[in-house]
């Protein structure tokens, strides 16, 4: 079995195409029950934010996995099929070990060296656990991606561009967001809202100045409890809208939420407005950019920011990091698949040696006790030493990819039961 991922994010997708194959909480989950239909596929994880939707699933082939995961995403996504493969990229085994750990650390993230991935990754594995998607090999794939991704934040200091796309956005804003008497709308209540209303109390603004809508009223109640700001239902938000100075839109919702005739009666009488969209499918209409006195900073911008980067060292440092991970992890996975074969020998040895030794005591009864403790060791040392360099040799072969066909070899000249090498794998499972 082999990890494979299939994805897109900003880096292979334009926003556009992006936006429709976004996917929310239930359809990631969904998505993740139906590739977990498939024949080839033992687990999945699907991790979906607003800059990526990637699929993750341990598979024990990889060319009709590859072909079957792409074919429900597109699906899921509402995409044409050609028009997925023209965005898509796909990463297999190592590759796709070496890819999750990139992307926890903030190093495939669209503001570089952000943090909030980690948050985003934990969530995709807790779901996964909830729905029981997951299982042993990718759960032990993520809990280590988000301990290197951890590492990486905590030795470097490649999160202080911006610890969040929130972050990013209201630096963008600039001077909006610095006034003391701005007054906020955040609208939306999930995540993102969260961290917007923490983010904008943490820089000074007072919870009085903030007013959070949705379209479900209590969980923007629940930000009143949680933060202490205001509230407003959602049929009212033209209200509060009227009155905002900064607008963070980040509902979730399907289609546009802020259109241009919205905007342009909110700021009727020359009023300025920033909105801030961090929504994917976006929540502002584009073209409210080209409205006078109306700043729009959208993921398209944050998406630039995010590649005028200057953290080279940072990014050097925590890409050796992951590198470094990363050949711990296949080395450890390797020798994991290793073990078992190179244990189910010795054990064939053992049983050899006893069987030998039943056989003699009936026909060499004549020998004293020390005579027999010396056939014994003998013959044991006669088995060591034929298994000695066969053992040895295929341990030195656990971090190159022979090692595992070496592996195999063994199993199959000393006719190992296959049942015995699973048996040992299992046990090894169940202890780590």
């Amino acid at each position: 079995m082999s990890v494979l991922m299939v994805g897109m994010s900003h880096k292979s997708a334009p926003i556009e195409v992006l936006e429709r194959a976004s996917l929310d909480v239930d359809a990631a989950v969904k998505l993740s029950h139906r590739v977990l239909d498939t024949p080839a596929v033992s687990e999945s994880v699907v991790i979906s934010t607003c800059n990526r939707v990637e699929v993750y699933v341990e598979a024990d082939r990889f060319h009709g996995s590859v072909d079957e995961v792409s074919r429900l995403l597109a699906e899921q996504a509402g995409l044409d099929r050609d028009e997925l493969v023209q965005h898509v990229y796909v990463h297999y085994d190592d590759a796709a070990v070496a890819h999750l750990f990139g992307v926890t650390s903030g190093l495939d993230s669209m503001i570089l060296g952000e943090s909030q991935i980690l948050g985003q990754v934990r969530d995709a594995l807790h779901a996964a656990q909830a729905e029981s998607t997951v299982g042993p090999a990718l759960n032990a794939l993520f809990q280590q991606a988000l301990r290197i991704g951890k590492r990486g934040h905590n030795e470097t200091g490649i999160d202080r561009l911006a610890p969040s796309i929130v972050t990013a956005g209201l630096a963008v804003a600039g001077d909006a967001v610095a006034a003391d008497d701005s007054r906020f709308l955040v609208a939306g209540a999930g995540t993102m809202a969260n961290l917007a209303v923490r983010t904008l109390i943490d820089r000074g603004v007072t919870p009085q100045h903030i007013m959070v809508a949705n379209r479900t009223y209590q969980s923007a109640f629940a930000l009143v409890a949680t933060h202490g700001v205001s509230a407003v239902r959602w049929d009212s938000l033209d209200v509060e809208l009227a009155a905002a100075d900064v607008v963070i839109s980040c509902t979730g919702a399907s289609g546009t939420v802020f259109n241009r005739d919205r905007i342009e009666r909110a700021t009727a009488g020359g009023r300025g407005m920033t909105l801030i969209d961090l929504a994917l499918p976006r929540d502002v209409d584009p073209t409210v950019a080209e409205l006078t006195d109306v700043r729009l900073v959208d993921i398209s911008m944050l998406a630039a920011l995010g590649s005028e980067s200057s953290l080279s060292a940072d990014v050097e440092q925590v890409r050796s990091i992951v590198e470094d991970e990363v050949r711990s992890f296949l080395a450890a996975k390797s020798a994991s698949r290793v073990t078992p074969t190179v244990v189910a020998l010795r054990t064939m040895a053992t049983d050899v040696v006893s069987a030998e030794l039943d056989r003699l005591e009936s026909r060499i009864g004549h020998l004293t006790e020390d005579q027999q403790a010396a056939v014994r060791q003998a013959l044991h040392r006669v088995a060591d030493k034929l298994i000695h360099t066969p053992t040895v040799r295929v341990q030195q072969l656990i971090e190159d990819p022979a090692g595992l066909t070496y592996a195999a070899a063994l199993a199959d000249l000393f006719a190992l039961d296959p049942s015995a090498v699973e048996a040992v794998t299992r046990i090894s499972g169940d202890e780590s």
